[in-house]
């Protein structure tokens, strides 16, 4: 179960969330506090660097925020990151420097690293996406099963219960999701992995793999 803890899924230099994360040894752990996390950071932020205009919301000055942009508490935008045309961050949303949160994207309870890109129409909720992992367009994270039962999340033969209801999906530095694809939740895609557009993707992606659509995954070749 190695694969899916957060010391091999994270740089955590890469995160103003690097202490916290630490705190825990899977992911999934640290989605229940994101909220106060954001809180507590925002109230140490340089006033010289980070605007508050509204309640328990800070963004950098270097952050380009579009005005038809939504903007809810708590968050913290980071240096140099763009919040594009419609854009709906709900809340609970730690975004890192240089990202794009993209036309119509949302956002709701997620820490995003650094250089992360949500470009266009994506759907990220309850979940944490590492360091250059990108999303391609219309690419989302489901967080609720059907049934509405807990999330599990699988490697191999190995099933966890995560004892949450609202879980989305953890990508690893570098992964890269194709367009249109669907992230089941509980969904785990290791570093330097890549998923094919269309693709519907449940269970675990190892390192430095590539999901086929048909769901076959292979090995990528340095």
């Amino acid at each position: 179960m190695e694969n899916l803890t957060i010391s091999n899924l994270f740089s955590l230099e890469h995160t103003l969330a690097a202490d916290y994360l630490s705190e825990f040894k899977y992911p999934w752990e640290a989605l229940g506090n994101i909220s106060s996390l954001i809180i507590r950071l925002g109230n140490t932020l340089r006033s010289e660097e980070y605007e508050n205009p509204s309640e328990n919301v800070w963004i950098h000055k270097t952050a380009k925020i579009f005005p038809s942009a939504y903007i809810g508490a708590p968050c913290i935008i980071g240096a140099n990151t763009e919040v594009r045309h419609c854009a709906f961050i709900r809340g609970s949303a730690l975004v890192g420097e240089n990202c794009v949160v993209g036309n119509s994207a949302e956002l709701k309870n997620v820490i995003i690293f650094d250089n992360v890109q949500t470009p266009h129409y994506n759907y990220v909720g309850d979940s944490i996406l590492g360091y250059k992992s990108h999303m391609g367009a219309g690419s989302i994270t489901s967080n609720v099963k059907s049934d509405k039962t807990n999330v599990t999340v699988k490697s191999g033969t190995t099933s966890i219960d995560t004892g949450l209801k609202k879980v989305g999906a953890f990508l690893g530095d570098f992964a890269e999701i194709g367009c249109n694809s669907v992230l089941n939740p509980g969904t785990v895609i290791g570093r330097n992995s890549n998923v094919y557009p269309v693709s519907c993707v449940r269970g675990t992606v190892p390192e430095k793999s590539i999901y086929k659509n048909d769901g076959t995954i292979i090995a990528k070749y340095d």
